[in-house]
């Protein structure tokens, strides 16, 4: 496979849900080093990212991201649980540099849709409106992972239109992170001209 160096530069689109989860339901789904962040008595915050990135990225390629809101001695970050892509160099330049879980999906893209699923398995579905008021935003997102048993971090740098829209999630129940316990989302956000920058990741523990 062949893959680009961290940092990785992608441009393109994204929607972001956030959901309530119960703890107890995704506690397995986190490492020791970590805690999961609680916004309410047990709850925790998840998070599904699904993107395009065009062919002005270091790769094209659609993502789908499964993500826990955790905290540890470094602060405040994101838990990438599953994580899939449609690009195979993607899979492997996300599993050797950063230690993420990345898998082989495929997605289909509709003006107000987008579906994912492996082989005849489908892993989710969200419809969403379009945004009514967008604003220019700038965000750094740290994000956690493990490889060959090193804590890592790395962060996420965002520029581009940030807006709120409706949203309506499906995951069925055959679905890998169906275990999550996904409700309704209670904010998604779409954005628009993104450029976002992945750097490499740094180890924080042993």
């Amino acid at each position: 496979m062949q893959y680009p160096a961290a940092p990785w530069t992608l441009k393109g689109y994204a929607i972001q849900t956030l959901h309530l989860v119960d703890i107890d339901q995704v506690r397995s789904l986190i490492p020791s080093e970590l805690n999961l962040f609680s916004l309410w008595p047990g709850k925790a915050i998840a998070s599904v990212y699904l993107s395009y990135y065009s062919s002005d990225s270091v790769m094209e390629y659609s993502e789908l991201i499964v993500a826990l809101a955790v905290t540890a001695d470094k602060g405040f970050g994101g838990w990438i649980s599953h994580i899939y892509v449609d690009n195979e160099n993607s899979v492997a330049g996300g599993r050797e540099i950063w230690g993420l879980p990345k898998e082989y999906a495929q997605f289909t893209w509709q003006e107000k849709s987008v579906t994912v699923h492996q082989g005849n398995q489908n892993l989710c579905t969200l419809n969403f409106s379009q945004p009514n008021f967008a604003w220019r935003q700038t965000l750094a997102a740290p994000g956690f992972s493990k490889l060959d048993h090193n804590l890592l971090t790395f962060t996420a740098k965002f520029e581009g239109l940030m807006g709120f829209v409706g949203a309506n999630l499906e995951v069925p129940n055959t679905s890998p992170f169906s275990s999550v316990g996904f409700n309704q989302p209670f904010l998604t956000v779409r954005y628009d001209q993104m450029i976002l920058q992945v750097d490499a990741p740094k180890v924080i523990s042993h």
